[in-house]
Order: structure tokens, then sequence, then C-alpha cells
């Protein structure tokens, strides 16, 4: 294949990658990434379910139009931001679909899994880019993780393969195949594995509750 179509071939799947992450608007495009990644690039974890929501203006200035979601939510676990916040009471998110806002269900049943970054004020701001999932959608190996193999586990780096030829190119390194063997970007490896450092010091795929012998798979190439 020449070059320059290589090119546009895959820049055209890059960008069908991005549309497929939950049906995002045009001017909303956020780069697929493996669960365990947008975890350990978040400065706040937690586990809510949301109560209301009310719109409101994005700053202070009156002469800013801008609106914001308020989501009021009942935090049932932290995971990840204790340095920063306590117990988090309201989530933001921008009202317009185009900006990224997030939509979530306020019926105070339905659970979340909320991750996202701290405002200089101190407010929790979420949106498309961030992992956000129904906390029932989530595997075992997902929950499970959030104690203990995602946060511990940020050094190791996660490669995506779109194509192949695909490799890895550094020992801290995990290739994730989900997108090149079942077309989909939370595929089985996203839901089950986590890319965890060895003893050695070298990053690999690992599954909780398989025997000792068989936790990790190697997986340098396609």
């Amino acid at each position: 294949m020449p070059t320059s179509l290589h090119a546009w071939w895959l820049s055209g799947l890059l960008l069908g990658l991005s549309l497929q992450l939950r049906a995002r608007v045009e001017a909303c495009s956020c780069a697929p990434a493996h669960p365990q990644q947008l975890l350990c690039s978040s400065a706040i974890v937690i586990r809510a379910k949301v109560y209301g929501e009310k719109v409101v203006p994005a700053r202070e200035d009156p002469a800013d139009t801008q609106k914001m979601i308020q989501y009021e939510i009942k935090q049932i676990k932290m995971f990840k931001g204790f340095d920063k916040v306590k117990d988090v009471q309201y989530v933001y998110t921008p009202l317009d679909s185009s900006l990224c806002g997030v939509r979530l269900e306020a019926n105070k049943k339905k659970q979340y899994l909320l991750t996202g970054q701290i405002l200089d004020n101190g407010k929790v701001f979420i949106n498309m880019c961030n992992y956000i999932e129904p906390w029932d959608d989530l595997s075992f190996l997902q929950k499970k993780s959030l104690n203990h193999r995602y946060n511990i586990d940020c050094t190791c780096k996660i490669v995506t393969c779109y194509t192949v030829p695909c490799s890895i190119s550094a020992p801290n390194e995990c290739l994730w195949t989900d997108w090149l063997i079942e077309r989909k970007l939370y595929g089985h490896q996203a839901q089950h594995y986590a890319c965890v450092k060895r003893s050695n010091g070298t990053c690999g795929w690992y599954r909780v509750g398989l025997p000792p012998e068989k936790e990790f798979i190697d997986v340098s190439e396609p």
C-alpha cells in the first residue's frame, strides 16, 4: 500500500474510532484509550448515584453565556482523589454535547463509575473523554482492579493496535488488540485484563482468578 494511501486510511480509521466512542457529536472528539489508561490519567475516581441535576452558569462572569449541568450525587466509594477532596457532592459537565457534555440518569437508583478532573476552584469536572460507565456494566475484574491493579500500575503503558503489523517497543508496554480482533474498543481484553508490572520490571496482561502459571499472558504482537 502506498505511504500516502496508508496514512489516509489510518486517519480515517482513527476518526471512526473516535466517533464510535458513545456516539460523540462532530465537535467532540476523544482519542481511544483503554479503561486503565483513563483511570490513570484521572484526578478522581468514584462510585456514585445521581440524585438530581440543574443547569448553572459555567462562570461567575455574567457576560459568559456558556452553561454547565450540575449533577447532585451521593458518593458511595472513592477510589482515587483522597488527597484533593474528601466527599464529592456535585460533579459538573458542559451542557452542550458538542463540548463533550455527559448525560447521566438522575433517578437516585442507577450507580456510575465516574472519573474526571478537579478544577482550580475544587469542582469535579467530567466529560465524554473520561471513563464513565454504569456500575453494573463493569466486569468483575474491572471492579476488583479499581482497588488494586489500575492505580498501582500506572507506570505500565498500553499501546493500541489498530492494524497489523503492530508490536510493543519497550518492556513496560502491553499491546491492546481489542479493536484489531473484535472490531470494538472495550472487548474481552479491556474487560478482563489489566496491564501489570511483573517482578522483573516488565509489564504484561494479567487476569485475576486464573491459576498462578496462567495469570499472565504475553502479547507482544498479534
